[in-house]
């Protein structure tokens, strides 16, 4: 016994089809018409049946395209009320980039902060000495090179004085004047010497 069968329904009633046999029925009449390479008519087209023929019941010919362009030009200001729209709500260029500024400065101070907890979770066992060293030893390596390299400047400018060779032809009388005049005023001043 058929269980999707009515208790109603009289014994030699014929059944309705199937879903998949409806569907199967469908498919083979859209592969038929491709394969003919004909699409059915419309029935009755808008303004093309026997009521606009004068009843005649003549139709015209059904058109090829299933489809319409309305090539009319669209109004620049409609009727339709106005639909929020999806994302974030529209706002000046300036206003748009503060925010954008903001939202980065945030993440900035969100990594900074998230990296500066890190490193004091992850030393928080070490002990004060061996802090002070790892702090320290760089800032005193770094102080050491930049003292060794301005002692090996002087070192060369000294070993190597600037010598000058004047060639004349001739006779010479060669004078060589100095004035100093100072322009130290206040109490952070400094000395500038000039030559005139």
């Amino acid at each position: 016994m058929n269980p999707m069968k009515s208790n109603n329904e009289p014994a030699g009633a014929p059944s309705a089809p199937a879903p998949s046999d409806v569907a199967a029925d469908l498919i083979a009449a859209v592969e038929e018409a491709l394969d003919a390479g004909t699409a059915p008519a419309p029935s009755a087209p808008l303004g093309k049946g026997p009521e606009a023929t004068g009843g005649t019941g003549a139709q015209s010919p059904a058109p090829a395209l299933a489809y319409f362009r309305d090539d009319s030009p669209v109004p620049s200001v409609g009727d339709a009320l106005p639909v929020a729209q999806p994302g974030r709500p529209p706002m000046s260029p300036r206003a748009t980039d503060v925010s954008v500024v903001m939202l980065a400065g945030g993440a900035g101070v969100l990594m900074a902060g998230g990296g500066t907890g890190f490193a004091l979770w992850a030393l928080a066992g070490v002990s004060p000495v061996t802090l002070a060293l790892a702090v320290g030893a760089p800032v005193a390596v770094v102080a050491a090179l930049a003292r060794l390299v301005r002692s090996a400047g002087q070192a060369a400018v000294q070993a190597a004085p600037v010598t000058h060779h004047h060639t004349y032809s001739g006779p010479v009388a060669q004078t060589n004047t100095s004035t100093t005049a100072t322009t130290a005023r206040g109490l952070f001043a400094r000395n500038v010497t000039k030559e005139r």
